[in-house]
């Protein structure tokens, strides 16, 4: 295959050829304009509760993204019929990551009853049911190390990052939605059948912390289940494998171009009225300045937990606003958007460090359209930085910062109907939201870029185009 890579342009070194990347604009809008970024007014979107009104469902809601339900499904025509999905979705409402709490603050985080459960479990005897064992942070003071952490750390029984009780219960709410859609169409009992049904997280605990609450919402009567899971040196759903090609085509967009910088430095004066909060310094080495990340989920993280907005513990009267929240909520959306599709060589970038992923997608339809597989529904629970590439990897046509439980759903349908004109009649429906994806790939009815009934030959050459096969992936990662 070719290679499509602007070396020159990244000053990179010239490649293996592999893949055949052809990067498609997202549309232009209020979410990647720098303009109305930096001076515009609201959020983008809900970020203090987990509730959409019923009449505005489908709006971003950073705390409970719009997933698949009844209410909003979309029922094809009775000429297809729908043989296997595969959802892949972003964890549930959190805490904090620790590197995200180093605010000099008064707000504290309490998980009692609801902390991590972590133990072991045999096969016979005494241990095959062991007692259920939480975890359950604390800090003492004797301890001379409990000073360089986190502010957010001291005296607080969380784990960060841990999913709170909210989060759970959205978790519930998602699965128990995902069944009232698919569990008749695809014959799922309230038990959970290994044979046709999978699920799978990353090494991250949080994901197997939204398994818990996921799954009794899909299966009420499913107990003690295995999930998949594969090691961090090659797993592609947290993509952790090595690419140093794509980390070395990131940094040539980001940290090494003058176009992501611009609304860092036109951002200066926000970093000093955040940093007069937070106590952090100007010229601080942990990343608080190289992007608005930290800032964007220690604040969007007590919002959604229903706390108020950080003042400065060495002046009451300094305190982030919200005004000043939104405009950070704005600027991470518009980060993400940089990341993954605005920036040229962000479909490349994606296209690299999540294509193993999409190859074992593609692998799973296949063995479906050939019947060498029995499992009707797969279940991925991963992290925003699994969903982003994979939207870029899409071309999503409007790319926003995956919220909490944002949802993809690959829906394979067999037409009943005959074709003419394809070589077979399976057909892909994407949903993003719960709504067919409009991207802007040149696929879809008179091209039009709305993932609704494509055919599936036509995903599988675009995968097979932007990716390649499995050994070109990893030759193209390591050149």
């Amino acid at each position: 295959m070719n290679l499509f890579v602007v070396a020159f342009a990244l000053g990179l070194p010239c490649l293996t050829p592999a893949v055949n990347v052809v990067h498609y604009p997202p549309k232009l809008t209020n979410l990647n304009n720098l303009t109305f970024v930096l001076n515009g007014t609201g959020a983008p979107g809900i970020f203090n509760s987990s509730t959409t009104p019923a009449i505005d469902y489908g709006i971003y809601n950073w705390c409970n993204m719009p997933h698949v339900r009844t209410q909003e499904y979309q029922i094809p025509s009775s000429d297809y019929n729908l043989k296997y999905i595969e959802v892949i979705q972003r964890h549930h409402k959190r805490t904090p990551y620790a590197s995200n709490t180093f605010f000099k603050e008064d707000i504290a985080w309490d998980c009692t009853g609801e902390g991590p459960v972590y133990y072991g479990k045999g096969t016979v005897g005494v241990t095959s049911d062991p007692a259920v064992v939480q975890w359950s942070a604390y800090t003492n003071s004797q301890n001379p190390f409990t000073n360089s952490v986190g502010p957010g750390f001291v005296g607080s029984n969380c784990a960060f990052p841990q999913i709170t009780t909210g989060g759970i219960n959205d978790s519930y709410t998602h699965g128990a939605d995902l069944r009232a859609v698919y569990a008749e169409r695809l014959n799922l009992s309230t038990n959970l059948d290994p044979n046709t049904f999978k699920i799978r997280v990353t090494s991250n605990p949080i994901t197997s912390q939204v398994s818990g609450g996921l799954l009794r919402g899909l299966f009420p009567d499913a107990s003690d289940v295995a999930v998949l899971i594969q090691a961090d040196a090659f797993d592609s759903l947290s993509a952790s494998y090595s690419c140093p090609v794509a980390d070395s085509v990131f940094s040539a967009y980001t940290t090494g171009s003058a176009n992501w910088t611009e609304h860092l430095v036109d951002g200066a004066g926000i970093y000093k009225e955040l940093d007069a909060v937070s106590g952090i310094a100007e010229d601080d080495t942990a990343g608080w300045h190289t992007s608005f990340d930290h800032y964007y989920d220690n604040l969007s993280a007590k919002q959604c937990d229903s706390k108020p907005l950080p003042c400065s513990v060495n002046d009451t009267s300094l305190c982030v606003t919200q005004s000043l929240a939104d405009t950070v909520f704005r600027l991470g959306n518009y980060e993400y958007s940089y990341y993954y599709r605005d920036a040229f060589n962000s479909t490349l970038f994606s296209a690299l460090s999540y294509g193993a992923w999409v190859l074992e997608l593609v692998g799973h339809l296949t063995e479906q359209i050939e019947g060498s597989s029995s499992v009707r529904y797969f279940h991925n629970v991963a992290h925003d930085d699994s969903l982003g590439p994979l939207l870029g990897i899409m071309q999503i046509s409007e790319m926003v910062w995956p919220g909490m439980g944002s949802e993809i759903v690959y829906e394979l349908y067999e037409k009943s109907a005959p074709s003419d004109s394809l070589s077979s009649n399976y057909f892909l429906r994407v949903l993003w939201g719960g709504q067919p994806m409009q991207t802007s790939l040149p696929l879809g009815t008179n091209s039009s870029g709305l993932l609704d009934m494509i055919p599936v030959e036509d995903f599988f050459s675009y995968v097979n185009n932007t990716i390649g096969t499995g050994p070109e992936l990893f030759a193209a990662c390591q050149n």
